[in-house]
């Protein structure tokens, strides 16, 4: 299984907001950073589910638009633009680490 997988996955769960979809695409060690941080925003997989729960699948409006995916060995790179957040959508770039065939650590930069 490619690195793309699990990625392509949780992308289209995200749009679903398919909760169980989404969450199964990520390891239970998942860290989460919001750059610039050096510390994770989000540690494990429950803090990650409870953070959608409570935050993104409560907004009907939400989506992401995926302007190109990059596949570097075992990181992939998205960049997307987010609808839902804000009036103007938000142009993003998330890299994310899969290891084991799950989506281990992403980073996620914000314009």
């Amino acid at each position: 299984m490619s690195a793309e997988s699990p990625v392509k996955a949780q992308f289209e769960a995200y749009n679903a907001h398919d909760i169980e979809a989404f969450m199964s695409c990520f390891s239970e060690e998942f860290k989460g950073y919001r750059m610039p941080t050096e510390s994770p925003s989000t540690i494990g997989k429950e803090s990650l589910r409870e953070f959608y729960v409570n935050n993104r699948f409560n907004n009907p409006e939400l989506r992401a638009e995926l302007i190109s995916r990059t596949v570097l060995g075992t990181k992939v790179f998205d960049h997307e633009l987010i609808y839902g957040l804000s009036p103007a959508p938000l142009e993003s770039m998330a890299v994310f680490e899969v290891k084991n065939n799950l989506i281990s650590t992403a980073w996620f930069f914000f314009s």
